[in-house]
């Protein structure tokens, strides 16, 4: 098998080259600054044949994209859009990354596939474009939502965490009105390649299995980091960010279980994964 990654560079696709490497497939790696996957140009000429095109490029700066609002929508739609109907005209398949920013979180409990989408903000607005392309215009796909990431290389919730840590006075303020499922790319990029094997077609949610608020994250963080650290929980209100977040979004992973046979780890174990890794913190 042959995967060709997009975004290879980044946190995600780093662990992505890295599993396929351990799991004997051959990956082809395109990554900025070599390669630009918003010219159309050389989506058409340099993306190579392979069994499986996967997109782990993105704007992922959910504030920032509340003001940059061309350049997100460049990145996670119109250059989506222009890669699914290269891949459909070459004929190779399409996997692409998304998120569970495509929903408001007002349901309170775990989103299925086929329920109903609500982005409340930029980021998750040019997910939805990107997904809608690729459901459109592309012959076989994946759509892969997932959430929450952290990973060694790239700068992540739990990398701040322990940075604060570090350098305060061991008094952090979290948010602890948002629930999600904290997801480690390590194991997500394993997901990935037993998905691409699945012979599957169509969207699945893949998280770390359980979930938690931003708050109950960081003090997990905090026991294995810096034992008696205070972490006071607040709510998104008093931190006023730009941009609006699913005050519950987590992902019902059930769909990825009957299509592989295999649940994905919790996060709590998956952070433990996570921390032995050199140069996690």
């Amino acid at each position: 098998m042959k995967l060709v990654i997009l975004g290879a560079n980044g946190m995600l696709g780093t662990d992505l080259v890295r599993t396929c490497k351990f799991e004997g497939i051959e990956a082809i790696s395109l990554d900025l600054p070599e390669f630009d996957i918003t010219d159309s140009k050389q989506l058409e000429s340099r993306v190579p044949e392979g069994d499986w095109v996967i997109n782990c490029a993105a704007y992922t700066r959910v504030d920032d994209a509340e003001r940059e609002i061309d350049q997100a929508f460049a990145v996670n739609a119109e250059a989506v859009e222009h890669l699914a109907s290269v891949c459909n005209f070459r004929g190779i398949p399409l996997l692409q990354i998304s998120t569970d920013y495509v929903f408001d979180g007002l349901s309170g409990k775990p989103y299925c596939e086929d329920d109903p989408v609500n982005p409340v903000s930029i980021y998750g607005k040019s997910k939805l474009k990107g997904e809608e392309a690729v459901r459109a215009l592309s012959g076989r796909y994946l759509i892969v939502r997932t959430q929450s990431l952290f990973g060694v290389n790239g700068n992540n919730f739990v990398k701040s965490i322990g940075r604060k840590l570090r350098e305060g006075d061991g008094r952090l303020r979290v948010v602890e009105d948002q629930v999600s499922a904290p997801t480690y790319t390590g194991h997500l990029s394993g997901a990935i390649v037993k998905l691409v094997r699945s012979g599957r077609n169509g969207t699945v949610h893949v998280t770390a299995s359980g979930s938690c608020s931003w708050h109950e994250f960081a003090c997990a963080i905090a026991e294995r980091i810096r034992p008696g650290a205070e972490v006071l929980p607040v709510t998104s209100e008093e931190f006023n960010r730009p941009a609006a977040r699913p005050p519950y979004s987590v992902l019902d992973n059930s769909r990825y279980l009957s299509w592989t046979g295999e649940a994905m780890p919790s996060w709590s174990d998956s952070l433990d994964e996570y921390l032995k890794e050199p140069g996690a913190l």
